[in-house]
């Protein structure tokens, strides 16, 4: 249920096309809740026939002009209800652990350079946040918005953080005699 959140929170932020959309989603919303390109376009026509958000008014000829849309007051009440309502924690799924332990049962055939592998991400993907920490939230930059932005950014740093170091200090232990 929380794509369509997604969405309503991306497009709160600037009304855009699906293109538009989708890219931003690429930048941003996407790094910690993914959806295809496919399932934002489904959305939006979903959305749009709920009544949850429209398509803008074409400025001139419509063909080749991309849809614009916008949220409706139905779709900022459905985000602000989806908001301010409680949910417990999601149980942490991660195909490497399982590997991992499937390793101890059958032997750590390929599993080491996976682990490199892991790791040489996650070193690249905490490289990408603190870049756009770096660039996107200067101290002064202090409104409630940019905050909450910012925390978010935030826990993506803490937990490529984690496993980076957790990457390291396996690889470590498994190489060791």
């Amino acid at each position: 249920m929380s794509l369509p959140h997604a969405i309503l929170t991306a497009l709160l932020e600037k009304p855009s096309s699906g293109l538009e959309l989708t890219r931003r989603f690429d930048k941003s919303i996407g790094y910690f809740w993914s959806a295809t390109h496919q399932q934002i376009y489904r959305e939006l026509g979903r959305l749009e026939r709920e009544g949850s958000i429209r398509a803008l008014p074409r400025q001139g000829a419509a063909r080749g002009q991309k849809k614009e849309y916008e949220v409706l007051p139905a779709g900022r009440a459905e985000l602000a209800r989806w908001t301010a309502a409680g949910q417990d924690p999601k149980p942490m799924r991660d195909t490497l652990l399982l590997r991992l332990r499937a390793a101890a049962v059958v032997g750590m055939d390929g599993i080491q350079a996976d682990l490199h592998r892991h790791l040489d991400l996650h070193r690249r993907q905490l490289a990408e946040y603190e870049e756009i920490e770096r660039r996107d939230f200067p101290p002064e930059r202090d409104a409630v918005e940019d905050r909450l932005r910012h925390v978010v950014l935030r826990a993506g740093i803490d937990l490529e953080t984690f496993w980076t170091q957790w990457l390291t200090r396996t690889i470590e232990e498994l190489d060791a005699p």
